[in-house]
């Protein structure tokens, strides 16, 4: 078995189709495969009706990657809305985080745990499906990773992975005569260091 292993990751997708999400590598490793939080990035953009991309980030999350006896993958991400931010922008950040949109102080998570699939499909490009949790809605969405672009991606390049929302289906729907109902998720992972075998 082809020991390059990876993470999906999206979300801006956030639209999902989805999110954001990514796929890591990890033969060896015994336990789960956790997000190196320096070097990981959760993001989304939404565009408003006039054109304009809005693009904001999760600067706290949590994510790993279990590795199943089979051989398949499971990734399990989690972001929390309350420190969600619109860099340079306030104001943005203040309603991002209010009840028009993700609604922090009822729905302090957003999370996305992945059916179970082939690392391959991380290394190769593919869909990894999944569960959006998102203002307490629960929908399948997909996450859509890009082809690695190393030969160990998670540790020597990033896992990009895009999932687009429909942000209506979470209850999300104030400001739609000015914001596009689509919301993309995007990841780039990293991976922490695998353990030694």
């Amino acid at each position: 078995m082809n020991p390059r292993w990876v993470l999906l990751l999206a979300l801006t997708g956030v639209p999902v189709g989805v999110v954001a999400q990514p796929l890591l590598p990890a033969v060896h490793a015994r336990g789960p495969l956790q997000l190196d939080p320096q070097r990981t990035h959760f993001g989304f953009e939404v565009r408003s009706r006039l054109g304009q991309r809005i693009v904001g980030n999760f600067p706290q999350f949590e994510g790993r990657v279990e590795v199943l006896s089979d051989g398949r993958h499971q990734v399990h991400l989690k972001m929390f809305t309350r420190h969600v931010e619109i860099p340079g922008k306030p104001r943005y950040t203040g309603w991002m985080r209010g009840e028009d949109f993700f609604d922090a102080a009822r729905y302090p998570v957003v999370e996305f745990d992945s059916l179970p699939y082939d690392p391959a499909a991380v290394e190769q490009g593919g869909d990894i499906q999944g569960r959006l949790m998102l203002r307490g809605v629960s929908h399948p969405e997909t996450l859509r990773v890009e082809p690695a672009e190393c030969a160990r991606p998670g540790y020597d390049c990033d896992v990009v992975s895009r999932g687009t929302i429909l942000r209506g289906r979470y209850g999300m729907d104030s400001w739609q005569l000015a914001l596009s109902d689509r919301v993309t998720f995007v990841l780039r992972a990293r991976l922490s260091e695998a353990p030694k075998p």
